[in-house]
């Protein structure tokens, strides 16, 4: 092996390794964070809802936003408008099907910086009831601070989705349930060791 090659597949272990220790693993506090919605109803007034059981990760290269990697995965079971009989009817086959479709899925694919400070538009694919559509979300960086139980960083994310791309046809007409879903979801993630 010539002497060039050695150091060229020297330098490249290198850059490789500093690459792999820079990047770090966040997971989801439920604790500090809420998934949250709301939708119209019969045109004059809105619904807020929430999801309550979920798990996310988030990897980044050191503290930067670019290039990093969001991955959730939400239980549709544990929707939730404080109304028990309209819960139990968003868990039926008229939207989320929860006995054919448990989970609903978000991953990033982009993340890129606006012009403003703190401001991103998180590019991922959403997957309901096993129909995936690129979304586009509002992203503002929260920044990260240190505690005694290791660094915690935090965001909030905005998206209007239609509900109507993912199957969910219940009042097609959307008279009496709107269209538009607003989501609004307030994270923080914890740095693992």
């Amino acid at each position: 092996m010539t002497m060039i090659r050695k150091i060229t597949l020297t330098v490249f272990s290198i850059a490789l390794s500093a690459s792999v220790f820079a990047q770090s693993r966040w997971t989801v506090d439920p604790y500090h964070s809420s998934l949250n919605f709301t939708i119209k109803h019969s045109g004059i007034s809105m619904v807020n809802g929430k999801f309550m059981d979920y798990a996310g990760s988030l990897t980044t290269n050191g503290e930067a936003l670019e290039n990093a990697q969001f991955d959730f995965t939400i239980q549709t079971t544990s929707i939730n408008t404080n109304v028990e009989p309209r819960d139990n009817h968003l868990r039926s086959a008229d939207f989320f099907e929860v006995d054919k479709h448990p989970t609903l899925t978000f991953r990033s694919t982009k993340i890129l910086k606006t012009g403003k400070p703190d401001q991103y538009l998180l590019y991922g694919k959403l997957t309901i009831k096993g129909v995936t559509k690129d979304v586009i979300a509002d992203l503002t960086y929260g920044g990260v601070a240190a505690s005694d139980k290791g660094d915690k960083i935090g965001m909030k994310a905005t998206a209007v989705i239609n509900r109507f791309d993912y199957g969910i046809n219940y009042d097609p007409a959307a008279l009496g349930v709107g269209k538009d879903v607003y989501l609004e979801v307030h994270l923080q993630f914890a740095k693992q060791s």
